[in-house]
């Protein structure tokens, strides 16, 4: 799968925005709410993590990282900041961590291609790195191209505003797509278990951390292997919106999944398509038939080569997926 991505030095990133918690019991606050361990996480570790509700749903996805001892920052989709934020500061109580939306504090940029390769951190994905009062996340390559998120305070130095692109920023969100890595929208909030999104495969959750909101949904759906339904890549001549549903062709009334993600494919780029979805899916719908946009008459959905290893099947008896 090619994404034809050119290179590019710099993309706002205008849907992605930033939660920071700050205080002596920042990490240890956060690691009581969310799908991963926040304690142990080193200054030059960035990691993926849900919050859910109490039933085992996700209210939304971050990228998390430590920049100090007594700081997290947490980024996710911009359209759920509000809500999470709010959430998450009813439960802080008595603990020393203050809550802030810190997304006009930073100027959030994402680089590809040959400013990507180049980056001053370690090669490898999920990585945090300062340099120069810049501090760069490492994020997985896509088909070859590197990925690398770079984010410079406000206050530390005067910058010069980077203007939108509508182009670029379409192909770095094809991008996101293509990485098979799930993000929350305010769309398909309260709508996921972890495992129907990937995030046990992308290692979104850690099963020996304790307990969070919705740890014992999590927890059974992985133990007792009830995983069936994933998130899969498609490719369709249409254009899909996160929460839309998805149908199958033997079964009009009752939909088969629902879009997460979806970036529109300029038309340079490819020809035949339209746009690109994560969708969550039952992956009895993969078996035989076809899947559409909306409804039976919609638009054609074709599944895309996962980044990751995804079983695509259930064993009827047991119930595991192989």
């Amino acid at each position: 799968m090619t994404t034809n991505q050119p290179e590019t030095s710099a993309v706002a990133l205008p849907h992605w925005g930033l939660i920071r918690a700050r205080g002596a019991d920042a990490a240890s606050f956060l690691h009581g709410q969310l799908t991963q361990d926040v304690l142990h996480l080193g200054p030059a570790e960035v990691r993926l993590a849900g919050y859910c509700s109490a039933k085992g749903r996700l209210l939304a996805s971050f990228v998390m990282w430590k920049p100090n001892a007594e700081e997290v920052l947490l980024a996710c989709h911009a359209s759920v900041l509000a809500a999470t934020l709010k959430r998450l500061s009813m439960f802080v109580m008595r603990a020393k961590c203050q809550l802030s939306d810190a997304t006009a504090d930073f100027e959030f940029l994402g680089v590809c291609g040959q400013p990507g390769r180049e980056f001053a951190g370690d090669p490898q994905p999920w990585t945090h790195r300062v340099d120069q009062g810049v501090s760069w996340i490492r994020l997985p390559g896509v088909s070859g191209t590197q990925r690398a998120w770079r984010l410079t305070e406000r206050s530390v130095a005067s910058l010069p505003q980077v203007q939108p692109d509508a182009v670029a920023l379409a192909h770095w969100q094809r991008l996101e797509v293509e990485s098979g890595i799930a993000v929350i929208e305010a769309a398909t909030a309260d709508q996921f278990v972890p495992q129907m999104l990937n995030y046990e495969l992308i290692g979104a959750v850690n099963f020996q951390k304790g307990c969070y909101p919705g740890q014992e949904v999590v927890a059974r759906s992985q133990y007792r292997a009830t995983a069936k339904r994933r998130a899969f890549i498609f490719a369709c001549d249409g254009i899909a919106v996160a929460g839309e549903e998805v149908f199958h062709s033997t079964d009009a009334a009752q939909p088969a999944g629902m879009v997460v993600n979806s970036a529109e494919v300029p038309a340079a780029a490819d020809a035949a398509t339209s746009c690109v979805a994560l969708v969550e899916v039952k992956l009895s719908a993969l078996d035989e038939g076809t899947l559409h946009l909306g409804s039976l008459d919609g638009a054609l959905l074709t599944r895309r080569a996962m980044p990751y290893d995804v079983a695509t099947s259930v064993d009827t008896e047991t119930g595991i997926a192989n």
